[in-house]
C-alpha cells in the first residue's frame, strides 16, 4: 500500500504555517483561537478544491514558498493574489490546477494584501493538537512553523467539487484609506472623546503579525490622540475576543489577531466585524486605515 501524496518544502518566505478554522471552545484555558487570519479566503480556498471549510492550508505571508509534490493533485491558491507558478508555467489565482509528481509550486510576493492560502484537495494532514491543525504563534500550540526541508502529507478526506455557480471577487488595489467596520465594545466609554477612533486616518505599524496590528496616527492629523480616562488603565485583566480594538495608554490602537492573548488589562472600546477582521488580515505595514462605525 502506498503513503500518501507528500508536499515538501523548498523555500517557505517570511512566514508559512499550518491553518485551519482554529480551536474555539478553549479560552478558559488561556488557549487562543488561531487558525486563518483571513477566515475567508481559507474558507474560499477549501471549497474550490472540494474540502470542508475545516481542512488544513498553507498561509503564506509575503509569498516566497516553493513546494515539490510527490503524487497527482489539485491545487488553489487564494487570499492575497500573487504570481502562482506549476514549473515555469503560471497558473491563475483562484483556480484549482492539477499538479503531478516532481512539480515544483512556486508563490511570488503579493501584489495586493499579505497573505496567500494554498489548499490542496483532501486538506493537509499533519498532526491536530487539541482538535486543530492550526499554528500559534503565540502558544506554540500545533504544528511548528513551516520549514524548509518539511514533508507536509496530503489527507484523502474530500467532498465534491463546487459547483459552476459559485464566484468570488479577488481582492483589488485600493488608492485609498482601508476601511474597518467597527461597532462599540465593552469599555467603549474609556475614551475621552467617543469619536477618536472615527476621526481621520491611522496608518499600520511594522510590529504588526497574527497576534494584533498594531496603529499608529497620521502625522498629518491635527485633532486629538485617541486618549482614554487613566483609571480605565487600572481595571483588572479581562478577556478579549478577536476583533477586540483595545487602546492603551499611548492612544495608539492595537486590533487582537487570531493568535492574540486571550486576556487583557488595556480596554476595549471597540470591535472588528466579521468582515473587517479578515480585511486587517490582508493589512500590510505602512498601508492607510480608517475606522467606520456600523449602523446601530
Amino acid at each position: 500500500m502506498t503513503g500518501p501524496t507528500i508536499l515538501e518544502v523548498l523555500a517557505t518566505g517570511p512566514l508559512t504555517t499550518v491553518q485551519d478554522l482554529g480551536r474555539p471552545g478553549h479560552a478558559h484555558l488561556g488557549v487562543p483561537l488561531s487558525g486563518a487570519a483571513d477566515r475567508g479566503a481559507h474558507r474560499l480556498a477549501n471549497r474550490l478544491v472540494g474540502n470542508a471549510e475545516t481542512a488544513a492550508t498553507l498561509e503564506v505571508t509575503l509569498g516566497g514558498l516553493r513546494l515539490r509534490v510527490g503524487g497527482d493533485a489539485f491545487v488553489v491558491v487564494t487570499g492575497a493574489p500573487c504570481a502562482v507558478t506549476r514549473g515555469d508555467t503560471p497558473m491563475g489565482h483562484g483556480a484549482a490546477f492539477a499538479v503531478h509528481a516532481g512539480d515544483v509550486i512556486t508563490l511570488g510576493s503579493p501584489t495586493v494584501g499579505l497573505r496567500s492560502y494554498l489548499a490542496v484537495r483532501g486538506g493537509l494532514d499533519v498532526p491536530a493538537v487539541l482538535g486543530s491543525r492550526a499554528t500559534d504563534t503565540l502558544s506554540g500550540l500545533g504544528p511548528p512553523i513551516v520549514a524548509t526541508g518539511h514533508r507536509l502529507p496530503i489527507g484523502s478526506d474530500a467532498a465534491a467539487w463546487p459547483t459552476a455557480t459559485e464566484s468570488f471577487t479577488a481582492a483589488a488595489a485600493h488608492h485609498g484609506p482601508v476601511t474597518l467596520a467597527i461597532s462599540p465594545g465593552p469599555r467603549a466609554d474609556a475614551l475621552v472623546d467617543h469619536d477618536a477612533l472615527t476621526t481621520g486616518i491611522w496608518i499600520v505599524n511594522p510590529a504588526s503579525d497574527r497576534v494584533g496590528v498594531r496603529l499608529d496616527r497620521d502625522p498629518r492629523r491635527t485633532d486629538p490622540p485617541a486618549a482614554v480616562h487613566p483609571a480605565s488603565t487600572e481595571r483588572a485583566s479581562e478577556g478579549v475576543a478577536l476583533g477586540s480594538v483595545q487602546v492603551p495608554p499611548s492612544g495608539q490602537p492595537v486590533l487582537f489577531g487570531v493568535d492574540h492573548p486571550v486576556t487583557g488589562g488595556y480596554p476595549v472600546v471597540a470591535v472588528l466585524t466579521a468582515e473587517a477582521i479578515d480585511a486587517a488580515a490582508q493589512l500590510v505595514a505602512g498601508e492607510r486605515v480608517r475606522f467606520v462605525p456600523t449602523a446601530r
